[in-house]
């Protein structure tokens, strides 16, 4: 039986493995909390994600190797690559989880981005203020996810402030505030044979830095350009597993915010709303699997909970909704589940987004 490694034991762990017990698979996880929620699904090695001697078991116990967020330390992944197979390869999260790296990639295929500068002083940041303007917003280069690491600049009076927050981490990016009519992702995956699939775009609603909600866009006049942006980095790093890209729309024209190379929040509608879930075609891609279909099924959209969750009798209620808990104690800004919703028909599904939109919170 193939065995499956994930660095991390979090809530897309708990959804890859549920995804792969079906399809006979078994999986071996490495995560330094005693109680990450993924546990009950495999084998837990309870450790740090640069721990050698843990590196080194789940290398040995698993069959091939994948991680379910960047901000697993890219010494670790080259490490682990050196003794088993790891998708998506080291350079890819060496990319993704250094904004400015990213960018610049973004810059080498000629995928649009606001306007960006590193920042590694105060007279750096007051420099760049000056050149590009406000408002914009100030990033870590690392270890930023879910709004952390970042800091909105209004005017010249928030310098200062940001700097004492943010200048320890030391580069930096500074980025231009983009003015868009909406955000939306695009999430692909791709075979080792080169095999490329694409979900349909997905409309993304935030809030204070967390993704709130999705909607699966299918058919959207937008789609093939986020598309083509997606492919031009799937091939580039010859990658093996699935890549979401988060845009902006501004017109009719796209700007890259961040790729996250791994299954994202804002594909968790194609669990029950797809024909094959990211989820599954990600450890197909790993494995050497044939991929499925992406298409939607009807209308579908998806809900977070964060911080808490509703009554599972009062989500279950709206017609269509499907309930994910990932078994996490609750707590402000933490993700701890969410719906997904399908319909036959628009005016079904915005009834049911209303829903549950009001018992998110």
């Amino acid at each position: 039986m193939t065995t499956v490694g994930l660095v991390g034991g979090g809530q897309l762990a708990r959804m890859i493995a549920l995804a792969g017990v079906p399809l006979g698979l078994q999986f071996v996880f490495l995560d330094p909390s005693p109680d990450a929620c993924a546990a009950g699904l495999g084998q837990h090695l309870c450790g740090g994600y640069d721990d050698r001697d843990k590196l080194a078991e789940l290398a040995r116990r698993a069959d091939v190797v994948s991680y379910e967020f960047e901000n697993v330390p890219e010494h670790s992944v080259a490490f682990l690559a050196e003794h088993v197979p790891v998708f998506p390869n080291a350079h890819s999260l060496a990319t993704a989880r250094d904004r400015l790296r990213e960018k610049a990639l973004f810059d080498e295929l000629g995928i649009p981005t606001p306007r960006y500068a590193p920042i590694r002083s105060l007279d750096d940041l007051k420099r760049c203020a000056s050149d590009i303007g406000f408002p914009a917003v100030l990033k870590t280069c690392t270890l930023g996810y879910d709004g952390k690491g970042q800091a909105v600049l209004r005017g010249p009076d928030d310098l200062d402030d940001a700097w004492a927050r943010l200048g320890a981490s030391s580069p930096l990016v500074f980025e231009s505030f983009v003015d868009f009519s909406r955000e939306v992702s695009i999430i692909g995956v791709r075979g080792k044979n080169g095999e490329t699939a694409f979900y349909p775009l997905s409309e993304n609603l935030h809030r204070g830095g967390i993704l709130r909600v999705s909607q699966s866009r299918a058919g959207d006049p937008i789609t093939a350009l986020a598309q083509d942006y997606c492919r031009r980095l799937l091939d580039h790093l010859g990658y093996v597993g699935v890549l979401a890209v988060e845009l902006f729309q501004v017109g009719d024209t796209l700007l890259a915010n961040e790729m996250a190379p791994r299954v994202h929040n804002s594909g968790h509608w194609t669990i029950e709303g797809a024909e094959i879930s990211q989820f599954e075609n990600h450890l197909r891609a790993i494995l050497g699997l044939a991929l499925g279909k992406t298409d939607a099924i009807g209308r579908v959209a998806m809900v977070n909970f964060i911080g808490g969750t509703p009554d599972p009798a009062d989500v279950l209620a709206v017609p269509g909704a499907h309930l994910h808990l990932y078994d996490k104690e609750p707590r402000p800004g933490r993700k701890v589940g969410h719906a997904t919703l399908r319909a036959d028909n628009g005016p079904d599904l915005e009834a049911g987004l209303e829903r549950l939109v009001a018992l998110a919170g």
